[in-house]
């Protein structure tokens, strides 16, 4: 009888282990699926800024700094990895393209141009669909981070080599200020 009984408490605990380590690794691949989603969206704004760019270079022309500033910004952001990374590399591109609007205010044909307010709005969907996709990101991150950290999760975490998601955050805090940008186009 008293095997029995080990054989029952071993099997409970080895099925409680296995749905605690499966819980982790659906966790795991959401926080995954949560970056790529990022990622993605990320991608598109990337693509997004050199066509900005281009369509306004040539009423610009004098203004080679800035454009030349944007790019930079884009092509630091392309190569960020992580999530952090990305945040402070994103947060430095966010304050490239609010000097760069706030200069393209100020040029009355680009204020007419069809192409530069096509860009420009979907420029601001797309950061719009990034700030959802960090949010739902962060969220799950947290979700799998507490799922890692609490007992009893901890046990199987730490036995099966469980490491904690990065948090998609702004460090900088300048660059947490928001950019004075107004896409409004008026004359």
């Amino acid at each position: 009888m008293s095997v029995l009984v080990t054989l029952v408490v071993v099997v409970a605990l080895a099925l409680w282990a296995m749905g605690v380590y499966n819980r982790l690794i659906g966790l795991r691949n959401q926080v995954t699926n949560g970056w790529k989603q990022i990622d993605v969206q990320l991608k598109r704004r990337h693509d997004l800024i050199p066509n900005l760019v281009n369509t306004v270079k040539g009423a610009m022309e004098f203004e080679k700094g800035t454009l030349e500033a944007v790019i930079a910004a884009r092509n630091r952001a392309v190569g960020a990895s992580g999530p952090a990374d990305a945040g402070r590399k994103e947060g430095e591109l966010t304050q490239a393209l609010g000097r760069f609007f706030a200069l393209a205010e100020s040029y009355p044909q680009l204020t007419a141009n069809t192409n530069v307010r096509a860009l420009q709005e979907e420029l601001t969907g797309t950061e719009n669909k990034i700030g959802f996709a960090r949010q739902f990101y962060n969220d799950i991150a947290t979700k799998y981070n507490t799922a890692t950290q609490v007992i009893p999760g901890n046990v199987i975490a730490g036995f099966a080599g469980f490491k904690p998601a990065e948090m998609f955050e702004i460090t900088d805090p300048g660059e947490r200020a928001v950019p004075n940008v107004d896409l409004s186009m008026k004359s």
